[in-house]
């Protein structure tokens, strides 16, 4: 036989009995739990009444083994003879005498024995009069004064003011910070941004129109929820806030610290400079960033790579863009890669300029931020560099002809973003782009003669004998004082072949100094002269918002300008400032005729910090001293000028201790001192020298005597 079949209801039969003792207990714990308004209480107290009632079961089930079974056989049946341990015995391990004896017990046993415990009433009862005790208990605390609401406001309000016997806010961060929630029960707190609060607050006794009020003058009303109250929030900035309620006195401030997220931080490890030269042999270009942030970096990120080929207007980009994945930490990861400068088609003269584009991993804006830009230059074949003055050329063409390709990669950039701008900022920005198109419109303007914005040409006929088309603009050009070679003088005399003065008079504008002169042929100046007509096109739509019609007219100028390139070379000479004469008649008379003095009056400019300088002067510890402060125009400041102060809970802490206690000396001294610290310090002023005393006079006296 085995043991088993013995302990089968005698196991049942305590369990029963044990359910029966520790039920009780357990839904009267529970109880109190659920009437205390407190759902963290009420789990824990039902989990850890089952997990001790199930402990103690099963630590009762272990006697039931074979031992309490021989014993219970023993003790209960008289035939057995003391000899149950026979029952479970092998018969191979017995002499004839035991096995005889087995058999006969075996005879008497027909079936297994029913060995079941009595109930065990006594404890049952006693755990049941407990649990009702702790019940009623706990109705009589918290249950019966929300059962009676009008009784409570007549008695138990009438007791005292209400006040506050606990406070718990539950912490959510956002899920993208990777903390976890967690409950506090102090109303100071320090949490990141965007994090969820809910307060929960209980008044004995009950109190009625709770609120959080903020130091900004806002409030937060908390509704009610079960026997206290509570509300939620979105940490979205830092404050101060203090508890108020109908009846509650006035409660101290407390911190709601806001950490905002900060952007991801990305440096370039390798290369170690922005500028890098093509070595000889080079074949490829390894880069390697370092990417942190103080909640996590994001994985994958984007390497946008740049390639500027050809010199001038002729230049050309190709830009494509290659994905990276990080290595690393969560909050710290490198990027590496290596470029094949022969697959990207690398050659003399080519820049290479890449930058890395970081995201953070908030939700549901990450940000944005991009490494510095570096750069790998090849650089071109100095020995094709010729001297003199077509060196001098070539330097200075690109400083006329650069600008218009910028402002065609603008406008297709403008386009490519139109449909995620508002009007507005659509309208401005092409505008922008217009003014931009405006001032290279003028510079080429003045290069062709053009002096003043909106100037007509001047008619047929005039002194200096320019045809009206010639693409010179002498309008509002005063000329007085020198000549234009010889033409207006002599308008029908023919060119001398070998007279430098007609050549330049015939093609160009010499104002008096032929190393000042602009040269240019009638070609160059009519097609310099259709880039400008292009650019006031393009000006003029691009200041009534229409982008998309401007782009033609700014390729044709592009186009336009690039015959003049190809087409011939333009020589500015670098000229220093003409100063007008000085009048001789006047110079060095010394009289002062006609000058009337103008005196200046030195006002001092008005301070930033008037209102913190005039609430610390008040502050001042002087006998007798006014209790009204200026601490409204603090607060005022203080809105507008937040960003300056390092700790401005604190200095609003500080403003709110003394608005509430004007007369108290300590909180006027730390207010003083939170104020020292945000005073802008004055610069320097000029000591003025001192007088002289009676020994340093008769000092410069003698020195002043004849030796």
């Amino acid at each position: 036989m085995r043991p088993h079949s013995f302990t089968a209801s005698a196991r049942l039969r305590t369990l029963l009995n044990d359910g029966l003792t520790a039920l009780p207990l357990i839904v009267a714990v529970t109880f109190a739990g659920w009437a205390v308004g407190e759902e963290t209480g009420l789990l824990m107290a039902l989990c850890l009444g089952l997990v001790v009632a199930f402990a103690l079961a099963m630590w009762r089930l272990k006697r039931f083994d074979r031992a309490w079974v021989i014993g219970a056989l023993n003790a209960h049946r008289a035939d057995m003879e003391d000899s149950a341990d026979l029952l479970f015995a092998r018969t191979e391990d017995l002499n004839p005498l035991q096995a005889l004896q087995q058999q006969r017990m075996i005879e008497r046993l027909p079936s297994p024995a029913v060995l079941t415990p009595p109930w065990r009433w006594k404890p049952v009862g006693f755990a049941l009069a407990l649990g009702l005790a702790i019940g009623a208990l706990t109705a009589v605390l918290f249950w019966l004064p929300q059962t009676h609401p009008t009784a409570a406001a007549s008695g138990t309000r009438g007791t005292g003011a209400p006040k506050l016997i606990s406070a718990e806010i539950a912490v959510t961060p956002p899920a993208y910070t990777r903390q976890a929630g967690h409950r506090e029960t102090t109303l100071d707190l320090k949490v990141p941004q965007n994090t969820k609060l809910v307060w929960r607050l209980r008044f004995a006794p009950d109190a009625a129109n709770v609120r959080l009020v903020f130091h900004d003058g806002q409030s937060m009303a908390l509704r009610r929820d079960g026997t206290g109250w509570s509300a939620a929030l979105s940490a979205d900035r830092s404050r101060l806030y203090r508890i108020a309620a109908d009846g509650l006195p006035t409660q101290p401030l407390h911190r709601l610290e806001v950490t905002p997220d900060a952007p991801p931080k990305v440096e370039a490890v390798l290369p170690d400079r922005a500028l890098t030269l093509v070595t000889p042999g080079q074949t490829q270009w390894p880069l390697v960033f370092s990417a942190s942030d103080d909640y996590g970096v994001a994985t994958s990120t984007e390497l946008r790579i740049i390639q500027a080929q050809g010199q001038g207007e002729n230049i050309t980009f190709r830009e494509r863009t290659l994905t990276l994945t990080g290595t690393g930490g969560a909050t710290d990861k490198r990027f590496a890669t290596r470029l094949d400068l022969k697959a990207l088609g690398f050659a003399v003269g080519d820049d290479l300029i890449v930058q890395l584009t970081v995201h953070d991993n908030r939700t549901p804006s990450p940000q944005e931020v991009r490494s510095p830009s570096l750069i790998l230059r090849w650089p071109s074949d100095l020995g094709a560099e010729s001297t003199g003055l077509e060196a001098l050329a070539r330097k200075t063409l690109p400083a006329y002809f650069r600008s218009q390709r910028q402002i065609i990669i603008d406008i297709e950039a403008l386009l490519k973003e139109k449909p995620r701008l508002k009007p507005d900022t659509f309208l401005s920005r092409s505008d922008a782009i217009g003014v931009d198109q405006r001032l290279l419109r003028l510079r080429y303007g003045q290069f062709l003669g053009e002096e003043a914005e909106g100037e007509r040409e001047a008619p047929p006929g005039l002194e200096e004998g320019h045809s009206e088309n010639d693409g010179h603009d002498h309008g509002g050009h005063d000329h007085g004082g020198h000549d234009h070679g010889g033409l207006a003088a002599k308008p029908d005399a023919a060119p001398v072949f070998g007279d430098g003065g007609n050549v330049t008079a015939e093609y160009g504008h010499t104002h008096d100094e032929p190393e000042a002169a602009t040269l240019l042929d009638p070609e160059t100046r009519a097609t310099l002269k259709k880039a400008l007509d292009e650019m006031w096109q393009s000006e003029l739509h691009l200041r009534q918002g229409n982008p998309q019609t401007a782009l033609p007219h700014a390729y044709k100028a592009l186009g336009y300008i690039k015959e003049v390139q190809q087409a011939t070379r333009i020589f500015l000479s670098r000229v220093g400032p003409e100063l007008p004469p000085i009048d001789h008649n006047r110079r060095m008379t010394g009289k002062r005729d006609g000058i009337a003095p103008v005196p200046f009056a030195v006002t001092a400019a008005p301070s930033p910090d008037a209102p913190v300088v005039a609430l610390w002067t008040a502050l001042a510890e002087t006998p007798g001293a006014k209790n009204d402060l200026p601490l409204a125009a603090l607060d005022g400041w203080l809105r507008t000028n937040e960003g300056r102060v390092g700790d401005p809970l604190s200095l609003l802490a500080a403003v709110e201790a003394v608005r509430a206690d004007p007369g108290c000396a300590a909180c006027r001294q730390t207010l003083r001192g939170q104020l020292w610290r945000v005073l802008t310090r004055p610069p320097a002023g000029l000591a003025p020298r001192p007088a002289v005393t009676a020994s340093g006079g008769r000092y410069l006296d003698a020195l002043e005597r004849p030796r």
